[in-house]
């Protein structure tokens, strides 16, 4: 999605420009039920790289989300964009998609959990038929995504780190036994408000409590859905809307934390 790249790339004058970068359709099972997402990378060279499960907003796999895998890949990732809501369960508005996150959250968070871990297995997997480092995996997500990222963290996984961008902080579930192990990034706008200060003050402590490695940075001014060029309603008040300096900040800080992280792996 060129509109995207023009928005969010603008200032990142040292982010070369790419081929056009491959689309793998890929499909794995939770249980019986099959999941179908898509594998970005660019194939124009063979060298092996870390891997990034990206968990998009609650609108699932969509040529949009597809557009922004590209955007973080690059020639420096192997990007999935996972599905977690089933094959061919793709909403078609907000409340199609607001039903399928009260479905996978119906548990509490412990159906979210096994499905994005299966995506970053299957992520894993891909190797060595596509250029990924298993030993060597991240995750970010958007909204629902961030939420779910944050989920996965909690759960114990043995991954480089998560990045949430304007996601959910809240959880209904206790962490793993082995506590968080992967560095965790929070992107939020400070002007959002479905996360208050006191949902940041427990996401905090609870970090604090786990002996968490965790970065927390509000954009000043910037609101839900932030990083979506999509979202521009109408209604001025409306809480969920696209700032240009927040995405372009947001996708800076991204690629500086998985640097840093992959760096020391």
């Amino acid at each position: 999605m060129r509109r995207f790249v023009l928005a969010f790339l603008l200032a990142a004058s040292a982010a070369p420009a790419f081929a056009a970068l491959r689309e793998q359709p890929v499909e794995w099972k939770v249980g019986s039920e099959v999941f179908s997402g898509v594998l970005v990378y660019d194939d124009a060279t063979s060298a092996v790289r870390p891997g990034l499960v990206m968990v998009p907003n609650w609108m699932g796999v969509t040529d949009t989300a597809v557009g922004r895998a590209k955007d973080v890949a690059g020639d420096d990732y192997v990007v999935l964009v996972a599905d977690l809501y089933g094959k061919g369960v793709r909403p078609a508005d907000s409340a199609q998609a607001l039903a399928q996150v009260r479905k996978v959250y119906v548990d509490g968070g412990t159906t979210v959990r096994q499905r994005v871990a299966a995506a970053v297995a299957t992520l894993q997997a891909q190797a060595p038929a596509a250029p990924v480092d298993a030993a060597r995996i991240g995750a970010f997500g958007f909204c629902f995504g961030g939420g779910a990222v944050l989920e996965l963290a909690r759960s114990g996984a043995g991954i480089a780190g998560v990045v949430s961008v304007h996601g959910d902080l809240g959880t209904y579930l206790p962490p793993s036994a082995t506590g968080v192990r992967a560095s965790v990034l929070v992107l939020n706008g400070a002007d959002d408000s479905s996360v208050t200060d006191a949902h940041i003050a427990a996401f905090e402590k609870e970090m604090d409590g786990l002996h968490a490695d965790w970065q927390f940075v509000d954009f000043s001014g910037a609101r839900h859905c932030f990083s979506q060029p999509e979202s521009q309603p109408a209604d001025p008040q409306d809480n969920c809307r696209y700032d240009e300096r927040a995405a372009r900040r947001a996708f800076q800080m991204l690629r500086a934390f998985f640097e840093e992280r992959f760096a020391t792996e």
